[in-house]
């Protein structure tokens, strides 16, 4: 494929900078409608994530037939791991926090990390991509153009290279252009997109190791077996390797079929997620469109996009990076349009969460989104790309 006059040595475009009982889920005041009965109801509800499935049994008595207004709760049950109130009045069940359908962010961001221009030092950031957090709250940032995976601490005012940091280069202490990472604390590891050197490498405690060699990686993604999945930007498609059999040649799970906009096929896959169920959602860039891949599928559905490159609801213009919540819902750092969107699967339309204000300076603004991830409360950080900062949009219950 031959490359424009914007793209970069790694085959990025580098973009100009242009101008019965209800339960009520997330809302502030509840009509709730509770029919007459004298007998106890147990209601189970369940939570799952990637990892642990979670069950709370809620009790609750109903009385005579009433209408009822609750304006605030009382009486908590129980604080869950996921931050996630159950309280009870008067036979009524409320229930905020990660299971939420409505969910919203303030418009205005903090920035969490650099915002200090573009550069090298610690307190700085040169066209950062993917970013991960976690439970602390600490950053973790591919800092491409500066050859670095940075660590920031919560609250800090610059960050730690913890890999990288020694120049551009293809040596083993170094890296070139790094795109994506797995962070692994409980291992003390970091796999990384080492983009430029066209190869995948594992970091521990300082210690390297080439696991894929000769791929032009770009996105990464561990599932809850621990399958490696890695995106190859210029072969279209993403494979998938079991943890320790890195020496063959993985299984193709995304496209595989050459550049194309068949629904078999995929134009430059970015970043990629992978849920509970292992499908696999890709960033398809110069389709603008994001895919959706289930286990052993042989053609994706598109879940995001597919009316070409645009600024519309219904369009996207080069997807960068994709995660899915616990409800499936689909968000989507479009690039070119300065904004987060989220997609419903099966809607014909997105809806902006944060972004698309074509401000300047605002800290409402974007200006290149890169890579996404939520922290365990569900704010949402965004790497803003051409502001070499990490926005942080605070979600409001």
């Amino acid at each position: 494929m031959p490359k424009s006059e914007n793209e970069d040595n790694t085959g990025e475009f580098s973009r100009p900078r242009i101008g019965s009982l209800t339960i009520i889920i997330s809302i502030s005041t509840i009509f709730i409608l509770i029919k007459k009965t004298d007998t106890t109801i147990n209601k189970t509800t369940a939570t799952t994530d990637a990892l642990t499935t979670k069950r709370t049994i809620f009790k609750t008595s109903t009385t005579k037939t009433t209408n009822l207004t609750m304006s605030t709760t009382k009486t908590p049950i129980l604080t869950t791991s996921n931050n996630s109130q159950r309280t009870t009045t008067n036979g009524t069940v409320f229930c905020k926090g990660k299971n939420s359908t409505i969910k919203k962010w303030k418009r205005n961001a903090t920035t969490v990390a650099g915002g200090n221009g573009y550069g090298q030092k610690l307190n700085q950031l040169f066209h950062p991509h993917g970013i991960f957090i976690d439970e602390k709250k600490n950053i973790f940032i591919a800092d491409r153009w500066n050859h670095r995976i940075s660590e920031w601490k919560y609250n800090a005012t610059q960050g730690k290279i913890i890999a990288g940091g020694n120049g551009r280069g293809d040596r083993m202490d170094q890296l070139d252009s790094p795109t994506d990472m797995i962070v692994d604390q409980q291992n003390n590891l970091i796999i990384i997109a080492d983009r430029g050197n066209r190869r995948v490498v594992q970091w521990v405690n300082q210690t390297q190791q080439i696991l894929i060699d000769s791929i032009d990686c770009h996105g990464l993604a561990m599932d809850k077996y621990g399958f490696l999945y890695v995106s190859d930007w210029w072969k279209n498609e993403v494979r998938r390797w079991k943890t320790g059999e890195y020496d063959n040649g993985g299984i193709i799970v995304a496209g595989g079929n050459g550049i194309g906009h068949q629904f078999n096929q995929l134009n430059s896959s970015g970043y990629i997620f992978v849920d509970k169920n292992q499908s696999v959602y890709v960033s398809d860039e110069n389709n603008h469109r994001v895919m959706k891949w289930r286990k052993d599928a042989k053609e994706g559905t598109v879940v995001a996009g597919r009316n070409g490159q645009g600024a519309n609801l219904n369009q996207l213009s080069r997807p960068y990076g994709v995660i899915v919540d616990d409800l499936g819902q689909i968000y989507v750092a479009d690039w070119f349009n300065d904004r987060v969107v989220r997609w419903r699967e099966g809607k014909e339309e997105g809806e902006i969460v944060v972004g698309g204000n074509n401000g300047e300076n605002q800290p409402n603004q974007l200006k290149g989104p890169s890579g996404l991830s939520f922290d365990d409360e569900e704010n949402l950080y965004v790497a803003n790309l051409l502001k070499q900062r990490i926005a942080k949009f605070e979600i409001i219950l």
